[in-house]
């Protein structure tokens, strides 16, 4: 589903240059659920955004479904995350004037111009949010609204999930809810690649991929 082959990003020129990522080569299938670990400025949110698109590298191939999107300009590569890729941030930039179920149809508005309602309604039902749909984002919970920024992901049925620190701001038990949703997700047939620092939190996904000074030094695969 994805591959990335010898993919390296460098930020600076000459002395100053620096690699986030260097050299990099990673292959992800349609059921794999994969944690990115490692200290501070390792490469790990770079890694994210090259996957998605929003980084572009500096060399390499980054290959999704059999296209390679490294090559792609900016307005392919906006179809591409619309329709194939989606993003779970620590933060849940909902917007605060408008209600769970009007942000969670936000994507469909931009992807088209016919909000369908009942669509969004049902993915905010698989979430557990639906007696919450018309509550803004104030009303809520932080666990209840990293749960509608999640509904807000999932509403065009993306085929892979990019998570940074998804429960970075949550108590345990809410971040569990979150994991095992997550879980749940993957079960279903979407790739997940999800950063974090916590060994706890890694231990959800299949694999843990350790980077360090942009390079991947490990990989561990749970049986």
């Amino acid at each position: 589903m994805l591959e990335m082959k010898n993919v390296s990003k460098f930020y600076g020129d000459g002395e100053s240059r620096i690699a986030a990522l260097n050299e990099v080569s990673l292959a992800l299938n349609k059921t794999d659920f994969v944690a990115v670990m490692g200290p501070s400025g390792s490469g790990k949110s770079t890694l994210l955004n090259v996957i998605g698109g929003l980084d572009r590298i500096s060399k390499g191939e980054v290959i999704l479904e059999g296209q390679r999107i490294d090559q792609l300009d900016e307005n392919e590569l906006v179809s591409i995350r619309r329709r194939k890729i989606a993003y779970i941030f620590q933060q849940y930039y909902l917007f605060p004037s408008l209600t769970a179920l009007e942000n969670v149809l936000l994507p469909l508005v931009f992807s088209s111009n016919i909000p369908d309602h009942e669509k969004a309604f049902h993915i905010l039902s698989r979430v557990g949010l639906e007696r919450r749909a018309h509550h803004k984002p104030g009303q809520l919970s932080g666990g209840e609204q990293q749960r509608v920024a999640i509904a807000r992901a999932l509403v065009n049925d993306p085929s892979l999930l990019l998570a940074d620190e998804p429960t970075g701001n949550m108590d345990q038990k809410t971040s569990k809810g979150i994991l095992e949703l997550f879980c749940e997700l993957n079960s279903e047939g979407r790739s997940i690649v999800m950063v974090t620092h916590d060994p706890t939190i890694a231990a959800y996904a299949k694999e843990t991929i350790f980077l360090q000074d942009g390079k991947i030094i490990t990989r561990k695969r749970r049986d």
